[in-house]
């Protein structure tokens, strides 16, 4: 399980800020840099995007750990409710849009941060990106948890003495 959480936080990770710097790179000129210290800002608020590379490093440690929280949340419900994981490209996206709206509408207006732009181009790369680079890989993950438990399971030992048969 710690393998497939991993892989899955590594691969939310990156797939997550590619989207940052390709999306807001094109669409408002936003550098890497910058992406990660909006991460950052979320503990600093706006001197994030004045403090250099020190920001930019803890934004990048705070945006594994959230993929790490994420993709984990996701591969400990699956283990009590194994159709997620039985399902993972519509349990994927639908947890990647709750994980959407989650962070929208609630990490980040209680964060530092505060607010970040609610524009139509904003929410719908939100809605798709959210379900193919973050719930998707977390139910890949869980998908490769499960499958990894099943074959690794070691059988209980057997009782030397059958319940059905005297000791000797």
């Amino acid at each position: 399980m710690r393998r497939a959480v991993l892989i899955g936080t590594l691969a939310v990770a990156a797939l997550d800020m590619l989207d940052c710097a390709v999306f807001y790179g094109l669409f408002r000129g936003v550098t890497l840099t910058q992406c990660f210290q909006g991460v950052a800002s979320g503990l600093l608020g706006p001197a994030a995007f004045r403090g250099g590379w020190s920001t930019v490093l803890l934004g990048g440690l705070l945006h594994v750990f959230n993929a790490g929280a994420i993709v984990s949340v996701f591969v400990l419900a699956s283990r009590r409710l194994p159709l997620l994981a039985r399902r993972p490209i519509v349990s994927g996206v639908l947890y990647g849009w709750v994980a959407f709206v989650v962070m929208t509408f609630v990490v980040v207006p209680l964060s530092a941060a505060h607010t970040m732009q609610i524009t139509l181009p904003n929410i719908l790369n939100g809605f798709i990106e959210h379900a193919l680079f973050v719930g998707l890989p977390s139910a890949l993950a869980a998908r490769a948890a499960a499958a990894a438990a099943t074959t690794t399971a070691v059988p209980l030992p057997s009782s030397p003495n059958p319940p059905h048969l005297p000791a000797a």
